[in-house]
């Protein structure tokens, strides 16, 4: 993986491909390169580093051609190097190929094209395509295709070059998003919407073992088999000003503050004459049916989820847990109809928790995916989903993704509790006003951000760090040490708070400033126990707490969260943890928006 674009029309193409190489950076990625058929030839530049590198050579040789395509890389086989950067070509330079994904078989299918002469020069296992192309005598590159892929196990989204076909791009997907942009006189070809936003709307999304062809006048999709199939077109409702800077230095700092107007959004849209109205329906017998909750997420969402736990078993007194997708999926679970699977994933896109959710509804449970992107595979795939609405997240470290996550699962477990009337009436209301009054009070923690600012600014030099929180506040402390580490490269931990003299203790000095979430007035005592554990080892504190907290003695900084109910606090207590990251990571001179070794969507096992 990491970012696949195509090109065929009447510009020229390496100005389109490098543009929209551009608009993929976001995902995160270790080098960049384009193919042109051009004058006969496939003209193909690659190269380990930034898209801007890449861009000098191009832009140097002056190329005429008009199809294309490009690619930037996420390193799986083969560590970042020019030669391992896509697209690669076979021996011939007939071929040259792009590829997301991972070919599980790689390693025989390459022995096999030794054994016939064929030559290697990368460690990649996408070069083996490129060669297998090559190796199968078809009249036509579709039904060579055809011949590959069936060969193939694993994911991909493959766009191919061919220069005996110079006005045509063919691709391919599965398990590994792809999208046609449908143009007046050309077409283009994306891993993602932002790349060819700026040019349409219009959209085919690719299927699972889709192929098409793709030129200038036209697009013709076809399955597995070679046959054609009719396509619908898919009309992107935002534009590509919401995937821009909007004024702001980073894409992060600009989605940090755009999480009030996400999470009104959200609750305008589901949350109607004071009832929530999700945009799905369950019988009264499927709901009184359910007797265990799954909340299934990677990363952040994981965090999500956790805190979800909480929520929808204070909520609606069905027992949850929560599991990691890359785990989940191979878990030998019991699943039935009354099972609930609530599958995260910010992108619609994850592998592993699409995994998991095939699994979950292969075996009978019931099912609800929250995603924020419309047209992913999960939201085509599952009938009852939520769409989050928080508009295109760009950063690679999540921010309002969260946040509407978390208010999703609000709305999920009020949903349930009132459909199955475990929840009075007066008490449904009383929690949709509070849903209501949380925009505004995020909004009141981002007017303060110059208190987390000078906070970040005398912290921002340790190398380690530890949070620490009790109920839901120990994953807010999960997600707060999580963009901590993977913003700024700072070592960071998160502890139940109860557990640090269970070991984590011997590990707490001077120089290990500690992050205490205390946003629960219901366990403030507990909470205030254990920060004198940490005061008594010398760690500089810092204290997060609510209104109806008590100040910790000792604490060196404080940030004081606006008055909530318990149950409502989580979204509340992760905002100033996300600027915090923010902030430290800009002191420490990091790239906020495209931190190292990372990736947006990850598509891969």
């Amino acid at each position: 993986m990491c970012g696949i674009v195509g090109y065929a029309g009447h510009r020229r193409a390496d100005g389109v491909l490098l543009q929209g190489l551009k608009k993929l950076e976001y995902r995160g990625y270790d080098s960049a390169g384009i193919a042109v058929c051009s004058a006969g030839e496939i003209f193909c530049e690659k190269k380990k580093g930034r898209v801007g590198e890449l861009q000098a050579i191009v832009e140097a040789a002056a190329l005429d051609g008009h199809v294309g395509i490009g690619h930037t890389r996420w390193a799986t086989h083969g560590a970042p190097s020019d030669v391992n950067s896509h697209p690669h070509l076979n021996g011939s330079r007939r071929f040259a190929l792009v590829h997301n994904g991972i070919i599980e078989n790689y390693a025989a299918l390459k022995d096999a094209l030794l054994a016939k002469g064929y030559r290697f020069r990368s460690e990649t296992d996408s070069e083996v395509l490129a060669h297998m192309l090559e190796a199968c005598d078809c009249e036509s590159l579709l039904e060579t295709l055809v011949q590959v892929l069936a060969k193939i196990q694993g994911s991909y989204a493959i766009a191919v070059l061919d220069r005996e076909h110079p006005e045509e791009i063919f691709v391919a997907r599965k398990s590994s998003p792809l999208v046609i942009g449908l143009g007046d006189g050309e077409n283009f070809i994306a891993s993602d919407i932002p790349a060819v936003l700026e040019y349409t709307k219009n959209m085919y999304i690719l299927e699972d073992g889709e192929i098409a062809s793709v030129q200038a006048q036209g697009v013709t999709v076809y399955d597995a088999k070679g046959q054609t199939v009719d396509k619908k077109v898919y009309q992107v409702h935002w534009d590509a000003t919401q995937a821009d800077k909007g004024g702001f230095a980073d894409y992060m700092r600009k989605e940090i503050y755009e999480q009030p107007n996400a999470l009104r959004k959200m609750l305008d849209a589901y949350c109607k004459d004071d009832k929530i109205t999700l945009p799905f329906q369950f019988t009264r017998k499927a709901l009184q049916e359910i007797k265990q909750i799954t909340i299934v997420g990677c990363g952040t969402a994981s965090y999500a989820g956790r805190v979800g736990e909480y929520i929808l078993e204070e909520i609606t007194g069905i027992p949850v847990k929560v599991e990691v997708g890359s785990e989940y999926r191979y878990k030998r679970s019991i699943l039935d109809a009354s099972n609930l699977i609530i599958i995260l994933s910010q992108s619609g896109e994850t592998a592993d928790s699409l995994a998991s959710m095939r699994e979950a509804k292969a075996r009978g449970a019931k099912l609800i995916g929250v995603t924020n992107v419309i047209g992913s595979t999960l939201s085509r795939e599952l009938e009852h989903v939520i769409h989050t609405m928080a508009g295109p997240e760009i950063a690679v470290a999540s921010t309002k993704a969260f946040t509407s996550q978390i208010l999703a699962l609000y709305l999920i477990g009020l949903f349930l509790a009132e459909s199955t009337k475990t929840i009075s009436e007066s008490q449904y209301q009383a929690y949709i006003s509070k849903l209501r009054g949380i925009p505004e009070k995020v909004e009141e923690i981002l007017r303060r951000e110059r208190e987390i600012q000078s906070i970040a600014e005398e912290f921002y030099a340790y190398e380690d760090m530890f949070f620490i929180g009790r109920l839901w506040d120990y994953p807010i402390a999960l997600e707060g040490s999580h963009k901590l580490k993977e913003i700024s490269y700072i070592h960071a931990e998160a502890y139940e708070a109860g557990e640090l003299k269970h070991g984590a203790l011997a590990l707490v000095t001077s120089e290990t400033p500690v992050i205490c979430l205390s946003s629960i007035a219901a366990i403030a005592d507990k909470m205030a126990s254990n920060i004198m554990e940490v005061k008594a080892r010398n760690a500089q504190m810092i204290h997060v707490r609510s209104e109806a907290v008590p100040p910790a003695p000792g604490c060196k900084r404080e940030f004081l969260l606006p008055q909530e109910e318990d149950l409502f606090t989580p979204i509340l207590a992760v905002v100033p943890l996300q600027l915090f990251s923010y902030f430290t990571a800009k002191y420490r001179g990091c790239d906020v928006d495209k931190p190292r070794n990372l990736a947006k969507s990850v598509t891969v096992e």
